[in-house]
């Protein structure tokens, strides 16, 4: 499994990156056309929302991967081993638990709904439901990475993407 999650910390890395690096040109594009051209561009913000949407979602599978949520950890600091051990099972479980039925389950239901109801946005004329897709794919990948933790014991500290 370690090279499965190496390949999919590299690739949603790299995917992060070039999202990144697109809100930036295309914000950049949308300060240049409004005060220097006097002619605002009609689709940079609406992109700019809908990769910060992209950026976010995904975000979070990242950061669950590597550990990196804010959390309040008064007393599971306090605790040691065995006792530690299964508050971080349970922890992953809840998570799992969220992420495929909130996110990939009810994620995919407002995909499909909005895809069936073509919903386009107003802007640049895309199917909304594209920018949702964001839900259940980063749902998938936090079930993938919960997985990981529980059965393989792949500790969020490490990096297995080198």
């Amino acid at each position: 499994m370690k090279p499965l999650i190496s390949l999919l910390d590299r690739s949603l890395y790299w995917l992060l990156a070039l999202l990144m690096t697109l809100m930036v040109l295309d914000v950049t594009w949308q300060v240049l056309t409004r005060f220097v051209m006097s002619q605002p561009s009609s689709f940079t913000e609406e992109l700019a929302g809908f990769l910060l949407i992209w950026i976010g979602i995904l975000g979070s599978a990242y950061a669950f991967r590597f550990n990196a949520h804010l959390g309040l950890d008064l007393i599971t600091a306090k605790l040691t081993g065995a006792s530690a051990l299964n508050v971080r099972r349970i922890g992953l479980l809840v998570s799992f638990a969220f992420a495929a039925g909130v996110m990939v389950l009810g994620g995919g239901y407002l995909v499909q709904m909005t895809f069936e109801l073509n919903q386009v946005s107003a802007a640049l004329g895309i199917r909304m439901g594209y920018v949702y897709l964001a839900v259940p794919f980063s749902g998938l990948l936090i079930c993938v990475y919960a997985l990981a933790f529980l059965f393989n014991g792949l500790d969020a500290d490490q990096s297995y993407s080198q």
